[in-house]
């Protein structure tokens, strides 16, 4: 068990730069809201829903953090701050890391439908500040969702996802994120990947517009020089009267 614990001390202190000791990392919310958890998720097993939701609601008021005693969770999660959300069907896989405002939600709350409400959350997930996640959807290994970011729809694995609704962006985290980068934020790019695209397509479009003025010339001059030259009447042979 010892053993156990000091892996998962050790794989927060991979991912946040802030700890100076394993002790240090035990103060953590994210820590206790988990540790608390394990013991509600077992309730909850157990049927003994009531002290599930009691040792939930001890678990919200220390921490800031609301874990469904019903939620699903692998190892190694990583809750960085608090005001985080998981519903009761949320499925989370192995080293995910969530930070401060996520929420982990359902849809259509009010219609009174049971079964998988909530997402699915594969290996190696990040959820930056913020996100939302809704609905019975999946959200592939390695992906990184930024910051307010509101995801409605499965993501596959490694993608980027930012916006409102989210999308993918051209970033492929497999490829420039291959360590953890805080927050799920690709910070190599210079410039916006969309709006670079924007970009390109303007000077594409000004080209164009470019060339074709210059082939509008060229045709015009090119009628010009197949006209027949106008022939001036000859004035001294005129016949004199």
């Amino acid at each position: 068990m010892f053993s156990a614990l000091s892996e998962y001390l050790d794989s927060i202190r991979a991912r946040d730069p802030a700890p100076r000791s394993r002790w240090e990392i035990l103060l953590y919310p994210g820590v206790l809201a988990l540790g608390l958890h394990r013991v509600a998720h077992w309730l909850f097993k157990g049927e003994l829903y009531f002290l599930a939701r009691l040792v939930n609601h001890i678990s919200r008021f220390l921490t800031a953090i609301d874990i469904h005693p019903g939620a699903e969770i692998g190892r190694f999660l990583f809750v960085d701050h608090g005001f985080v959300v998981i519903g009761e069907t949320a499925v989370i896989g192995d080293n995910v890391t969530i930070y401060q405002g996520a929420t982990l939600g359902g849809r259509n709350p009010t219609d009174g439908v049971g079964g998988k409400r909530h997402p699915t959350i594969e290996d190696d997930v990040i959820i930056s500040l913020g996100a939302a996640i809704l609905g019975p959807l999946t959200v592939g290994k390695g992906a990184r969702i930024g910051a307010n970011a509101v995801v409605t729809k499965d993501v596959a694995a490694g993608s980027v996802m930012v916006g409102i609704p989210a999308r993918p962006t051209p970033v492929d985290a497999a490829e420039k994120q291959r360590g953890f980068v805080q927050y799920g934020t690709p910070c190599s790019q210079t410039f916006d990947p969309n709006t670079q695209k924007l970009e390109l397509l303007q000077c594409e479009i000004r080209q164009m517009q470019e060339r074709i003025a210059q082939l509008i010339d060229e045709r015009d001059e090119a009628r010009r020089a197949a006209r027949p030259a106008a022939v001036e009447p000859d004035r001294d042979s005129g016949t004199a009267a």
